[in-house]
């Protein structure tokens, strides 16, 4: 699964702001205050909102919170706001009584060390910190003045993945009080347009969620509202404390007629691939489970379980093997063994009597695994076309054997040699997760932490789902030579069910109107090439600030204010409006043999009725009936096309008889009709010349 490679932003600082010494209103200082039902401590924040738009799978989140200090004296505001850790922090902004602050966002390490230098100096900061199993927190705080009004504004942003099937959007919701204005509105764009949408929320029955949630899509648009009232939030109906607290969880898919899309914005491109209904390529997996004696308890028995879980759902045409590490290491067979169910039941049993013992000997372990895949490999004991997955559970540090990191990373990376991937899960937070990580990665896998909890067996069971069912191995995705700069990784070791592959990358020309872009890999039965025709002929249509992006190759209708547009796959594109003014534009496709030859576009008037009589320009002009006589038609250069003579506007033209297309009737193909065809680019039938129409550009 790619993502393009975001700087990890962790620190938002207010670089010019002190904790003391705000704009003070005295008059706001005068007299009580009666606290409104949702403050808390004097300080009631009346409005949270969160905006998110989502651009072909890249989601721009905005959150703005207001709050007023209803006390007396100065009050210190908290805003924390948890962001998916694959989220990075673009702006942060502080508004108090209406003078905004900026933030500076700064990369990781610079920004530890700004933001201990700045709490020490009395300003104010924010820190990001880690916040759970998908989350990150980010938290300010700040002392408002009695009677001033604060607003903190975050925007981040993110690539969505694409897991099992779906595009997830996490949203954390923890106001800690009752708002009065609670929103969080989602509109979603996705060129290929949008197949599935549900939202759901983890803290509210389904009564009441349907009441306060609107979702719908239509076409290449979403939307999902929740706005809950002030008596939905309550805990109780009497209660003052809210119920909104947990998760609200956005998904979606995209409609697939061709497993590969590629989009084109300002010189850049992104290359969408998700290829379905493809056999399951056959897989040889070495589970490398740690047994010490940390894994004791409530970790050896959930781990047993998902174990179970997974051999249930192991395909007959997969290998498998089980090594156990402690102080030593031990094989459940000498070498894989194909799944049959005598086989699955056999390791059922092994699984069932593992038990927990001695030290942690991550090194061999490792090594023992990536050996028997090689020599299955070797030896041609698995099939041809199969591919082979490594997978290692552990909760702790390597304390026996080769232990030192560094060392068992370069032992490993060794071993592997490039040929198949390592994922590695680390239990629980006793451990060197960065190490994990970097092994993982450095073999062409992931690393993914198992959080101690009740649902272990789960987060377990639900890794293997991702890795469960490779469709490709060997995927390389390819593009001209010299056409692309700054490309992001193109090339992976598998790609499974339900994920998606995105590269990205910049044209080395701008005005190229055209490239092919190749996926290549390795199915179950033989080698596939997917070929994608990228074109920049793009449709965009602009609404204020807004803008839909639609090509020649899209069926749609878009209707809105009294304006309707419908594009009919490659023909062409009817624009109506007012009292029945119709426009066609036309694609006009020609020879592609011809290096001289161009697609272009024909702009039609199918019906005029209801402009205005001042309506002017190239073909406005002609809107309105005027006076004209031809004579003297005699034979020209071509004997098929005669001349003649035009009085128009007190010129006398030179004209030639052809015919053109009309689309007021048949607005698909048209029709051939007659006309007269003038000279020297209209001159004497337009008003002015030509090139008083020309224009530099369009926007």
């Amino acid at each position: 699964m790619a993502l393009a490679q975001w700087p990890y932003l962790i620190l938002a600082l207010l670089s010019g702001l002190a904790v003391s010494g705000f704009p003070r209103n005295p008059s706001l200082l005068l007299g009580k205050r009666s606290l409104p039902g949702g403050a808390v401590d004097g300080i009631e924040v009346y409005s949270t909102k969160v905006n998110c738009k989502v651009t072909s799978r890249f989601a721009h989140n905005v959150v703005t919170t207001r709050a007023v200090n209803h006390a007396n004296t100065a009050k210190e505001v908290s805003f924390d706001v948890e962001l998916p850790k694959t989220a990075f922090i673009t702006n942060f902004t502080l508004t108090i009584d209406g003078v905004t602050y900026p933030g500076k966002v700064k990369e990781k390490e610079v920004a530890k060390k700004q933001y201990e230098k700045a709490v020490s100096q009395g300003k104010t900061a924010g820190l990001v910190k880690a916040s759970g199993r998908k989350l990150e927190k980010f938290t300010v705080s700040v002392n408002v003045a009695a009677g001033s009004k604060v607003t903190f504004e975050l925007t981040y942003e993110e690539l969505l993945k694409r897991h099992k099937g779906k595009y997830e959007m996490y949203l954390k919701v923890q106001p800690k009080q009752l708002v009065k204005h609670f929103e969080i509105t989602v509109d979603i764009f996705e060129p290929q347009g949008i197949s599935t949408l549900d939202a759901e929320a983890s803290f509210i029955t389904n009564d009441l969620l349907g009441s306060a949630l609107t979702k719908s899509f239509s076409g290449k648009k979403g939307h999902v509202s929740f706005k809950p009232s002030l008596n939905q939030q309550r805990s109780c109906p009497t209660c003052t404390d809210s119920l909104l607290k947990g998760d609200f969880i956005i998904t979606y898919d995209v409609n697939r007629e061709s497993p590969a899309n590629v989009q084109i914005v300002n010189g850049y491109f992104v290359h969408f691939f998700a290829p379905q209904g493809l056999p399951v390529v056959p897989k040889s997996v070495v589970f490398v489970i740690d047994v010490s004696g940390s894994m004791h308890g409530r970790k050896m028995e959930q781990t047993k379980d998902a174990l179970l879980k997974i051999l249930e759902d192991v395909k007959q045409d997969d290998y498998l093997n089980f090594i156990l590490f402690s102080g030593d290491v031990t094989t459940w067979k000498d070498s894989l063994v194909p799944a049959t169910p005598e086989n699955i039941q056999e390791a059922s049993k092994f699984v069932m009597d593992i038990q927990d013992r001695g030290m942690t000997n991550i090194n061999d372990a490792l090594l023992r695994g990536i050996s028997m895949l090689n020599k299955a490999r070797e030896e041609h004991t698995v099939p041809e076309r199969s591919t082979s997955i490594i997978i290692m559970l552990t909760d702790g540090d390597a304390n026996v054997g080769e232990s030192r990191p560094e060392k068992i990373q370069e032992n490993v990376r060794n071993a592997i040699g490039g040929k198949f991937p390592l994922y590695n899960l680390g239990f629980g937070n006793n451990l060197n997760y960065n190490f994990l990580e970097n092994m993982a990665l450095e073999n062409h896998g992931l690393a993914r932490r198992i959080y101690e909890d009740s649902d272990a067996n789960l987060q377990l069971q639900g890794f293997y789902e991702e890795v469960a069912n490779p469709l490709l191995t060997g995927v390389e995705v390819e593009y001209p030579q010299n056409a692309i700069l700054d490309l992001t990784q193109n090339s992976y070791q598998h790609f499974y069910d339900g994920s998606e592959i995105v590269v990205a990358g910049r044209l080395a020309d701008e005005d190229m109107n055209s490239f092919k872009a190749a996926v290549k890999g390795h199915g179950a039965i033989n080698d596939l090439t997917f070929t994608e025709e990228v074109t920049r002929e793009n449709i965009t249509l602009w609404n204020g600030d807004s803008l839909s992006t639609f090509s020649w190759l899209d069926t749609v209708m878009v209707t809105q204010d009294g304006l309707s547009v419908m594009i009919n796959r490659k023909k062409n594109m009817v624009v109506s409006f007012g009292d029945g003014v119709t426009f066609v534009v036309v694609l006009h496709q020609v020879w592609k043999k011809e290096p001289a030859h161009h697609d272009f576009l024909g702009f039609y008037v199918v019906n005029s009725r209801g402009m205005s009589a001042q309506t002017h320009g190239l073909l406005g002009q002609f809107f309105h009936p005027f006076d004209f006589q031809v004579s003297d038609v005699h034979p020209g250069s071509d004997p098929t096309k005669p001349d003649a003579t035009m009085v128009v506007k007190n010129h006398q033209l030179t004209v030639t008889r052809g015919s053109q297309k009309d689309y007021r009737k048949d607005i698909s193909v048209g029709r051939n009709v007659a006309c007269w065809f003038v000279h020297n680019n209209g001159q004497g039938l337009i008003d002015g010349i030509h090139r008083d129409y020309i224009v530099p550009n369009l926007f």
